[in-house]
């Protein structure tokens, strides 16, 4: 199982009001834990003065790694409503985030749990949910007179080339899907080179 489903772009900015409160729905594919923090710092930058940042995120093929936030809100009143959506849509590599501003009247738990859980689900109506295949990271290195050689294994397999260091002894870094993993390696021990996956 090389796949797994996460939305195509950010979504960003939507709106659900309810008894004066402010909820705004936001929704990044994330591959990492620093993507993740970066797209947090970046929301409570453009918005300082939201008394709630809550969120939810699944990494990992199978959502292996995932958290639930109320950020203050009672506890389990807004990051599960959020990550349960995730779970709903069956969706991975994304962070989903509801910032609250405050309008004045209190929602209580139930209120805050069906508000939460309706601007995360709206928020994902908006996204477009998209397959994507697993990737492994490749290093290779070989002797400049192998490059096209190189190239064209490499083009054989669609590896995405990241950077290209052209020196006597040649690096190069690129993105493979894991499910080719195996039979580029095959490949590239037939060949002598020397290569690592991370």
């Amino acid at each position: 199982m090389f796949e797994f489903q996460t939305i195509q772009q950010p979504i960003e900015d939507i709106l659900l009001k309810e008894k004066g409160s402010k909820f705004i729905g936001f929704a990044y594919p994330v591959n990492s834990e620093s993507d993740i923090k970066e797209s947090l710092n970046h929301l409570k930058s453009i918005h300082p003065k939201a008394t709630h940042h809550c969120y939810a995120y699944r990494l990992g093929i199978n959502g292996e790694n995932y958290r639930a936030n109320d950020d203050g809100e009672p506890s389990g009143s807004a990051g599960l409503p959020i990550y349960n959506q995730l779970l709903a849509h069956q969706i991975t590599n994304i962070l989903l985030v509801v910032i609250r501003y405050y309008g004045g009247t209190k929602l209580g738990v139930g209120g805050l749990v069906k508000t939460y859980k309706e601007s995360a689900k709206y928020t994902l109506e908006q996204a477009k949910i998209i397959t994507k295949e697993l990737e492994s990271k490749i290093e290779l290195k070989f002797k400049f007179s192998q490059q096209n050689q190189i190239f064209t294994l490499l083009n054989k397999y669609d590896a995405k080339i990241l950077d290209f260091d052209a020196q006597e002894i040649c690096i190069i870094n690129a993105n493979i899907k894991t499910s080719k993993k195996e039979n580029i390696s095959d490949e590239l021990s037939e060949m002598l080179l020397e290569f690592n996956f991370s």
